[in-house]
């Protein structure tokens, strides 16, 4: 490949996109950020920060991504039509660096039924399509949806279009996951020898998981010579997710010998920023996931801890300072001041403004003054949690439950509005979680239909804190909370009025437009 590095592999994120489209996943604004700055902090070179046309929310978050993140190419998503083109250039056009990626289906199965369009409408479609886009931006990213599934004659006539119609970077989407690593190895190489001027632009692998073959068909791509990758943090997104960021980079390092190519990524970063991705979705990551589950370099087995002690590389092919777990067992304690914290919030590869730090160490002196041991999972929680009963409308100032063994459960409940109410409800329930729950829809006068509810211990002990999560629906839109706290009922309370309140706000930002 001559018209780009031939060594470096660009690291496309889509986790603020397709990640997104896991259920459950959407994310507020505020969440999205935290996020894209992770994504930054990591050395991502792009970011695709949304679909703008999708709703207004979308554009919203695409457009103050685009404003406020640099670094990394910020890119819109978009179908291939003038509305949906325009709108992704407003959303990305205040960006340093902005792409725009546009696409249509081009397999049989989608021109039939999906489409009902021929493959010359589809053609023209294509070139129209990045013809336009390049009025705007001189980035453009194209995408044959179900390429995997596309006939090879027919997916080479419509790359070569979009080549001479301005594309940049052709992307190759195995969409629901079908293809095998040898068979999309062969794609890649067919498309290399068979269309006309394919040197002059960046070919893309877009993997999913259905098969479980996301990582292995994006590094067969690599190695057939794509130079960009399109990935998620944690794999997460539609059906069974992505090819996962952590997994594709580390593959790429661990084994340079194979692939001689590099992603430029800052790999210490990769667990705090897994362990961010999946507090804003709820989506916990599974003990045994490669790289960045719990167990990724625990060893129980004897012969594996005897062979450990004498040579670590004996079981570990990565260290695991390597992905940013290196870390102490105690930390800190009540006593400890604001420089030791910021210190070792630091090391733990979090990044705080001056505001955020104060906070998150108000937080944390509280919090030593209950516990007896704190551990770097506490901070990493308080962190996580730093939002979450500070952004209102409604505040919980005082929460009481009674319950036990033959009487009804009782919670006592004082809330705040930013308007200076303060509300005082008393509800029963079928335990003490169901009746705090109670007395928050009586005080606000939001009824939730609670689907799920997740209670994960975060550190070890008896006063270890819980992390609870709920997933509620409220007129027919899926919603989701979480917070932390040594108290579970306090923890579920927070978790269930940070949905509330997110629903309040969009009800106040309706009536004030």
């Amino acid at each position: 490949m001559n018209a780009v590095n031939d060594n470096k592999i660009v690291i496309f994120d889509t986790t603020l996109r397709d990640g997104e489209q896991a259920p459950g996943c959407s994310m507020t604004l505020n969440e999205k950020l935290r996020v894209a700055k992770s994504l930054q902090e990591l050395n991502v070179d792009v970011i695709e920060a949304g679909f703008p046309a999708a709703s207004p929310g979308d554009f919203e978050s695409v457009q103050t991504i685009a404003r406020t993140i640099e670094g990394p190419t910020i890119c819109g998503l978009a179908r291939c039509n003038q509305q949906d083109i325009e709108r992704a250039w407003h959303a990305v056009k205040d960006a340093k660096k902005s792409r725009i990626h546009v696409f249509v289906a081009t397999s049989e199965i989608h021109r039939q039924h999906k489409l009902q369009m021929a493959k010359e409408e589809i053609l023209r479609n294509a070139i129209d399509s990045v013809t336009f886009a390049k009025e705007f931006c001189d980035d453009i990213e194209f995408s044959p949806e179900d390429a995997s599934r596309t006939e090879l004659d027919y997916l080479a006539e419509v790359v070569q279009a979009v080549i001479k119609a301005g594309a940049t970077t052709v992307n190759i989407p195995d969409t629901v996951g079908y293809a095998i690593p040898d068979e999309f190895f062969s794609i890649f190489k067919y498309l290399k020898d068979n269309v006309a001027g394919i040197e002059k632009i960046r070919l893309s692998a877009h993997c999913h998981d259905d098969l479980g073959l996301a990582v292995a068909n994006s590094l067969a791509a690599v190695q057939a010579g794509a130079r960009q990758v399109e990935c998620t943090i944690n794999g997460i997104g539609e059906r069974a997710g992505n090819c996962s960021l952590e997994e594709v980079v580390m593959a790429i390092k661990t084994r340079e010998e194979s692939f001689g190519v590099d992603t430029g990524i800052d790999t210490q970063r990769l667990y705090p920023t897994s362990r961010i991705v999946a507090n804003v979705t709820g989506m916990h990551t599974p003990r045994n996931k490669a790289i960045v589950g719990e167990n990724a370099f625990a060893h129980e087995a004897g012969i594996h801890q005897h062979g450990m002690l004498k040579n670590r590389a004996t079981y570990e092919i990565m260290r695991p300072e390597d992905v940013g777990l290196a870390r102490s067992n105690l930390v800190l304690g009540k006593h400890s001041g604001r420089h030791a914290f910021r210190e070792r919030v630091e090391q733990l590869g979090f990044t705080l403004d001056d505001l955020e730090l104060n906070r998150c160490f108000d937080e944390f002196k509280q919090l030593a003054d209950r516990k007896k041991d704190m551990y770097d999972a506490d901070i990493e929680a308080i962190i996580m949690n730093v939002d979450i009963g500070n952004t209102g409308p409604w505040l919980i100032k005082e929460l009481q439950t009674i319950a036990g063994t033959g009487t009804v459960a009782t919670a006592t409940l004082k809330l705040s509005h930013v308007d200076g109410r303060e509300l005082n409800e008393a509800t029963e329930g079928d335990g003490p979680v169901a009746a705090a729950f109670g007395a928050i829809e009586s005080a606000t006068g939001i009824q939730l239909t609670l689907k799920n509810f997740e209670v994960r211990g975060v550190t070890v002990g008896d006063d270890a804190q819980g992390e609870v999560t709920v997933t509620v629906d409220y007129n027919d839109q899926s919603f989701r909370g979480h917070a932390a706290s040594t108290d579970i009922v306090e923890a579920a309370a927070f978790a269930y009025l940070e949905v509330i309140n997110r629903i309040a706000r969009r009800q106040d930002s309706k009536n004030t437009n």
